[in-house]
């Protein structure tokens, strides 16, 4: 009698105690109460986890690969990337808090531009599609070429006003090369100068394009939507306003679903998973993103992370899987388990990063890794050592300037760091722009450093020099055809093409190659000599021989020769000799450049010197001086002005040019080695 009566009140025990577990979990939880035990929130890239998954249960058996589509959105800078998948987000019920709700990063925000690639997903039609927006600035094509290899189709967003651009065709190459069939979007059709005959004319252009890149029959026969991403609304035929009805992304939503396959891939396979991105998160540790190639994951399951080497496949690290993820509209959901074809985002192991394969423990084969286009310049990293340094950075040691570009090279495979000699390093990437993006990063993080002017790496093959040249668009002003042409023609570049804009009376567009080294700090002389009015577009072409040395494309500097605050008095006289970079009140320091000379030579001056007292008083003395204002440089400016024998002084809240030698007889000993 006694063991029964002992059977049930354990029984009973046991149950009030799994009720109260579970209600005190999901008190602490955000979580689906089904997790095994509490979780933390992720916090990952900007997205955050739905409010409503502590009711929701979490999702359960792997998805039907026939039910996925994987999709990236590809285009040139500023064609409508991000907003478009604002509208698709929107079309499928998703909440977004803003416009451009997928540019996450405070940097992205503030300059309007997509600068990493991002995955979401969405519901249509019992369907899930998953969503890839990727950057359109050439700098940043290593962000493109390892989310390709991700999916089996492509939206190919073109503006039907300019028509395809230099980032067009980079993007493409890339999209064709990996045997994706493209989905053509001619966006922006809601405006007055486009008309039907220009969108056939762009719809000839981009064919044409693709027939240059060695597209396959298949490849060639796209289908063609109209679009205003802006307004919302996509067409299989041109208009300009479609019925209320049809002022939705529907089409294009159901052109996905016909014309994209699903992933070729089998539930049945052992799991295996190519990582494409990786973040880092400060609960779940490393976050590690990719596209299953073959089987079943879930939570629990031991996996471990294999790389190939040249003598073979070497085991990483071995783990179990404690975190399964997947991105829906602007949210982090958890999952149960993932199949074939989906891509999701995966806690559990510390080592694996980009190009890692992960898969289950009896698996010994590495998938194939992503080929990356080599970088164009490199730029080096290393203290600060001026006078003014420590003042205003946390972090000033060369180990941890070490340890943060380290730690940029692993999520960013196209940016290489090499270390060097005395706490410096070597950074190489594709171009100005990606770097000064990491250097403004690093400032905001409290960095002080110091970083050499970019620098173009060359090949030598069969004793030939080699450097990068690039395919460079530029539409303007006729009035400044001549003065850009010039101004080119010192960079050594060379005119491809050269036409009137169609739709556009005035303008002028033109193709040129040019040499990488020619074009690096010419953006901000650019828009100076067109007014603003003129755009300018670039992508990495090819190695081609070298072009000889630069014309006579900067002056010499006003060089301080004094330590502590600069005067009003001392910048009087100094306005007459150039342009001036600094105010009354600044810092300076023996060394620090202030300024532009007229002249070709770099000149020392002494802004710090304050006006000498006497008792004697003189009408007109105590005048108010009155300066032009100074000419104040950003991060993009200094890296594309400073020559070989200068450096940028980077600190958190100011951005400092200066020579390499501080002292004045040691530059004057130096100045007789030829510059790079």
């Amino acid at each position: 009698m006694a063991g029964p009566l002992l059977r049930s009140l354990c029984s009973s025990a046991r149950n009030s105690l799994s009720s109260s577990s579970s209600l005190n979990c999901n008190r602490f939880t955000s979580l689906p109460k089904t997790a095994p035990y509490p979780r933390v929130p992720i916090l990952s890239r900007g997205f955050s986890v739905a409010p409503s998954l502590a009711s929701a249960p979490a999702m359960g058996s792997a998805l039907d690969p026939s039910r996925l589509r994987n999709v990236a959105v590809i285009a040139h800078v500023d064609h409508g990337k991000t907003t478009l998948m604002d509208r698709l987000l929107r079309q499928c019920g998703a909440d977004l808090p803003h416009e451009r709700a997928l540019d996450s990063i405070s940097l992205e925000r503030e300059r309007g531009i997509t600068i990493s690639s991002k995955v979401t997903s969405i519901s249509w039609k019992e369907n899930e599609l998953n969503m890839v927006d990727t950057p359109g600035h050439a700098d940043f094509g290593g962000e493109v070429e390892r989310v390709v290899g991700m999916v089996e189709g492509a939206i190919l967003v073109v503006d039907a006003g300019e028509g395809p651009l230099a980032q067009t065709k980079f993007v493409l190459a890339k999209a064709l090369k990996y045997g994706i069939r493209p989905i053509l979007l001619l966006n922006k059709v809601d405006r007055p100068a486009v008309t039907e005959e220009r969108c056939d004319e762009v719809e000839s252009l981009v064919f044409d394009l693709f027939a240059n890149l060695g597209a396959s029959e298949d490849q060639l026969d796209f289908p063609v939507l109209y679009a205003s991403a802006k307004e919302g609304w996509a067409s299989s035929t041109f208009t300009k306003d479609p019925p209320d009805d049809a002022k939705n992304m529907s089409q294009l939503l159901d052109a996905i679903l016909n014309h994209v396959p699903p992933p070729t891939a089998s539930l049945e396979a052992s799991f295996q998973m190519l990582v494409s991105m990786m973040e880092r998160d400060f609960y779940l540790g490393r976050i590690l993103t990719g596209r299953i190639s073959s089987g079943v994951i879930r939570i629990g399951d031991r996996v471990h992370g294999l790389r190939s080497t040249d003598s073979g496949v070497e085991k990483i690290e071995e783990g179990k899987i404690t975190k399964l993820m997947k991105k829906k509209g602007t949210t982090m959901v958890l999952i149960d388990s993932a199949g074939a074809g989906d891509i999701i985002s995966m806690a559990g192991l510390a080592s694996p990063s980009i190009g890692h394969t992960v898969s289950n423990v009896e698996v010994m084969t590495a998938l194939p890794t992503v080929e990356l286009d080599p970088p164009t310049i490199s730029m080096t990293f290393s203290v600060n050592d001026s006078s003014l340094a420590g003042r205003d950075g946390t972090h000033l040691t060369g180990g941890k300037i070490g340890d943060r570009l380290l730690a940029e090279a692993e999520t960013n495979l196209a940016i290489n760091v090499l270390p060097g000699l005395s706490d410096s390093y070597e950074v190489q990437g594709r171009g100005e722009l990606q770097l000064g993006i990491l250097i403004e990063n690093m400032r905001r993080e409290g960095f002080e450093l110091s970083v050499s002017p970019p620098k173009v790496m060359y090949k030598i093959e069969k004793g030939e020099k080699l450097e990068p040249l690039e395919e460079v668009t530029i539409e303007v002003n006729e009035e400044h055809v001549g003065l850009i042409m010039e101004a080119l023609s010192h960079r050594r570049a060379e005119v491809i093409d050269m036409g009137p804009v169609p739709g556009h009376v005035g303008r002028t567009r033109m193709s040129l190659t040019c040499p990488s080294r020619g074009l690096v700090g010419y953006r901000s002389v650019f828009s100076s000599d067109t007014r603003g009015t003129g755009f300018m577009h670039r992508a990495f072409l090819t190695y081609a021989k070298y072009r000889g040395p630069l014309g006579n494309v900067r002056k010499g500097v006003l060089v301080s020769m004094g330590n502590g605050t600069i005067t009003a008095h001392a910048l009087t006289s100094l306005e007459a000799r150039g342009t001036l970079f600094v105010s009354p009140g600044m810092e300076t320091y023996d060394g620090m450049i202030i300024g532009e000379h007229s002249r070709d030579t770099d000149l020392d001056v002494n802004p710090v010197r304050s006006k000498e007292l006497t008792n004697i008083r003189a009408p007109g003395k105590d005048e108010n001086v009155k300066l032009s204002p100074p000419r104040l440089m950003t991060l993009e400016e200094a890296i594309g002005y400073v020559a070989s024998d200068e450096l940028i002084e980077v600190t958190p809240k100011a951005i400092r040019l200066r020579k390499r030698y501080l002292d004045a007889n040691k530059r004057k000993s130096m100045r007789n080695r030829p510059k790079d």
